[in-house]
């Protein structure tokens, strides 16, 4: 779908989200103002034009293309995640580069160190030829390990496109189920912990619709949170376009 239909969409459906919401409301014969949905494409760009906006993203010191390997790290898969144990230090480099997956050791009460990959994380790094991922002795293709992740994950593809376009772009990304979002994203070339995370993306692709109730829902996830709220949108040919939607009182 073209930019510009894409847009249409997303427009036409705070349109139809804003005035559904004002119907409802005058059904409750009440003088509240309704607020009205503003959605544009996204300006990932940041207000103080810092280095890392200027690099290409393979240049950024938080690109995992950074980190040279002789071979590719082997990970195993257990259950929704995949470890790492033997490759454990080549492994860190991806944390340590990009925040790629999780470390579990002594602290958290296990005897054998490891860090485990998210299955998005996992199929990032094994397309980019960084990892290879086993399901007991059998050696994983991609278009196996995505069917497996697409019986564990609802959603897992469309999710898998937007992560990978927007790991792509430069920006780390890490989960926000706990907040109700599929994830949180970081400025361009920041780490966790170097700041917080600026949005809270939620992905779809152009021909899935959402009632009244779970649009609003996500905007008070990005409020509650004080993250802006993006969405990624994937089209029939793959692409990803990106829209802040914002609330605002006609």
């Amino acid at each position: 779908m073209p930019n510009g239909d894409v847009g249409r969409l997303a427009i036409r459906l705070a349109s139809i989200m804003s005035k559904k919401g004002k119907k409802e409301n005058k059904s409750e014969e009440t003088t509240e103002a309704v607020p009205e949905i503003e959605a544009q494409e996204a300006d990932f760009s940041d207000s103080n034009q810092n280095q890392n906006q200027q690099q290409p993203a393979e240049k950024l010191p938080t690109s995992i293309e950074q980190v040279k390997l002789k071979e590719p790290v082997v990970g195993h898969l257990i259950g929704t995640k995949v470890a790492v144990r033997e490759d454990f230090q080549n492994a860190q480099q991806f944390f340590d580069r990009s925040s790629f997956g999780e470390i579990f050791g002594a602290q958290q009460g296990v005897k054998e160190t490891r860090i485990e990959f998210a299955l998005d994380e996992a199929l990032y790094l094994m397309e980019r030829g960084k990892l290879v991922i086993f399901d007991g002795k059998k050696k994983l293709t991609f278009e196996q390990f995505v069917k497996l992740a697409n019986k564990t994950e609802t959603n897992f593809w469309t999710k898998y496109q937007v992560y990978r376009d927007i790991r792509t772009r430069g920006y780390i990304t890490k989960t926000a189920l706990k907040f109700g979002a599929d994830y949180r994203l970081y400025p361009r070339g920041v780490k966790p912990g170097q700041d917080h995370a600026k949005w809270v993306l939620f992905c779809t692709n152009e021909y899935d619709s959402y009632t009244w109730t779970q649009f609003a829902a996500m905007n008070r996830v990005a409020h509650s949170t004080r993250k802006k709220l993006l969405v990624g949108i994937v089209d029939k040919e793959g692409e990803v376009t990106y829209y802040e939607i914002r609330w605002k009182k006609p």
